[in-house]
């Protein structure tokens, strides 16, 4: 199993709620946690930009990752969203089993 931590920040808690039932549902990720809002800074089309950002932070595997991703995109309203997938290398193997028996192929 390869595990998979991937982010994501989103403009607003509804879509950020949006974002993560539609990828459990789908079967995509195992599980999502919605943070508390953050303040983000970054260059955007030559201009500093600051905005408040909802993160999430879905657990997943390498195999659903293209899935995962065309689903954040549908739900995502910027045109190039924040996505950015980790390994998890190391983890408590029964959650890490987890992760696995609940991510569909």
């Amino acid at each position: 199993m390869n595990a998979l931590l991937v982010l994501t920040n989103c403009p607003e808690q509804s879509i950020a709620e949006t974002i993560a039932h539609a990828v459990v549902a789908s079967g995509q990720a195992a599980c999502v946690n919605i943070l508390t809002p953050c303040q983000s800074v970054y260059r955007w089309q030559g201009k500093i930009e600051t905005a408040t950002e909802i993160p999430l932070l879905i657990k997943s595997t390498a195999e659903n990752y293209a899935a995962l991703e065309k689903i954040i995109c549908q739900h995502h309203p910027y045109a190039v969203p924040e996505i950015i997938a980790l390994p998890i290398t190391q983890g408590l193997p029964a959650y890490l089993q987890w992760i696995s028996e609940e991510n569909m192929p």
